[in-house]
């Protein structure tokens, strides 16, 4: 089982490059492209930044082509991507051909695309459909995301898109594309209010998974910190993965646990990630199902 990590948290204090070196170094094997700066003012992980970045710009593919030479470099390759978000934003929707073009630039093989939060099914089959012909253009495909938004009433998540696993299993069935595919956030899943139970979304959803976002969370709020911190099972997260022979990727989106860190400090954190995500991957290995 190959390890890989989203690249955002540790760029915005050292940048893509220098990220890509330490991931190396600490032992992973892949990386998750963070695309979120092609469109700056939306999911920035540096807001009101004074250069442009590489990816806001007519640089972006070049850039793209670049970091994929440095994690060959570095015994890395990247494995998906994160598009932009939330899509139907005006100024989102015209960049996702290039968040498309970008993965495949970088080398990956599946980039995230969330859903409409607020769409049915049909309603983001639509948008998918859309959306497929341009991915198979690129030779990649396309994952959808569990979701979910807050009821400050009750103080917990409630229901969005994908968000339980008659949802998640409904938007993939209903575009019934081989290069449309499921990515599973288990902390979503997790959260207290809106998910089915990273386990029973696992078992559901079966080979029409094919990625991960994988954080530990207090079971109540989208915490996004390193495996194994907080209050959720891996080992029968695990299991489940295993009994359905899950063959992807094991990425990491614990971006917040790198929130505090100084350029100095980043590597000791990504040592961690890769020690705590290592230790996911032996365990799926080691895991048999009877």
């Amino acid at each position: 089982m190959k390890i890989s990590t989203e690249i955002a948290s540790a760029a915005k204090h050292i940048g893509e490059e220098k990220t890509l070196e330490y991931l190396g170094k600490a032992g992973f094997d892949a990386w998750d492209f963070s695309l979120f700066e092609i469109c700056p003012n939306s999911n920035s992980t540096v807001p009101n930044r004074l250069v442009p970045h590489p990816l806001s710009t007519g640089e972006a593919l070049r850039f793209a082509r670049k970091l994929k030479q440095i994690g060959l470099d570095n015994g890395l390759v990247c494995n998906q991507s994160h598009a932009p978000f939330p899509i139907l934003r005006e100024d989102i929707w015209p960049k996702l051909e290039l968040a498309m073009e970008c993965t495949a630039e970088a080398g990956g093989k599946i980039c995230v695309i969330h859903p409409n939060n607020a769409g049915t099914a049909e309603e983001n089959a639509e948008i998918y459909r859309q959306l497929l012909p341009i991915a198979k253009g690129y030779g990649i495909k396309i994952a959808t995301e569990n979701m979910w938004h807050w009821d400050r009433e009750k103080d917990e998540s409630s229901f969005a898109a994908c968000a339980t696993s008659e949802s998640f299993v409904q938007h993939i069935d209903i575009v019934n594309d081989p290069d449309f595919v499921a990515c599973l956030d288990l902390g979503h899943a997790e959260m207290r209010g809106s998910g089915s139970g990273a386990v029973n979304m696992i078992l559901a959803l079966g080979d029409r998974l094919q990625a991960l976002h994988i954080h530990d969370n207090d079971r109540w709020h989208d915490s996004h910190q390193i495996p194994f911190s907080m209050e959720m099972d891996f080992i029968s997260i695990v299991s489940a993965l295993k009994k359905i022979g899950y063959s992807g990727y094991f990425t990491l989106e614990a971006d917040k646990y790198l929130n505090d860190r100084t350029p100095e400090t980043v590597f000791d954190g990504i040592k961690t990630m890769a020690l705590q995500a290592r230790r996911l991957a032996e365990l799926f290995e080691s895991t048999v199902i009877e």
